[in-house]
C-alpha cells in the first residue's frame, strides 16, 4: 500500500475504533499489499492470499448486505484489474463494496 493510502487507513481505522469501539474486532485489515520476497509470497498464495482482496472488511451484516468490504483510496489513486475482478466476486457474494 502506498504511503499516502497506508495513513489514510490509519487515519480511518483510529475513527472507527473511536466512534465504534464494540465493533473493533470485526473491522479487519487484509494486509495483501507490500513487497516480498519470492519464497515468502509463494507461501502467502498457498496459505491463500488473492491479489485484489480489499484493504478493510467489517464483518457487520444489515438488511441488505453480509458486509462491507473497503478499497482504500487516495486521490487519483484507481482499482487495479484484480481488484475489479474481486469486487465483482464479493458483491455477487452479497457483501458491499466502496
Amino acid at each position: 500500500m502506498k504511503s499516502k493510502e497506508a495513513k489514510l487507513q490509519s487515519m480511518c481505522v483510529t475513527w472507527f475504533r473511536y466512534w465504534y469501539p464494540k465493533l473493533t474486532p470485526v473491522l479487519v485489515a487484509i494486509p495483501n499489499g507490500g513487497s516480498r520476497n519470492i519464497i515468502e509470497a509463494a507461501n502467502l498464495k498457498k496459505q491463500g492470499i488473492i491479489a485484489g482482496v480489499a484493504d478493510l472488511i467489517l464483518f457487520v451484516p444489515n438488511k441488505d448486505f453480509h458486509g462491507l468490504c473497503i478499497e482504500m483510496k487516495y486521490e487519483k489513486g484507481k482499482q487495479s484489474e484484480h481488484q475489479k475482478q474481486w469486487q465483482e466476486a464479493i458483491e455477487k457474494q452479497g457483501y458491499k463494496y466502496i
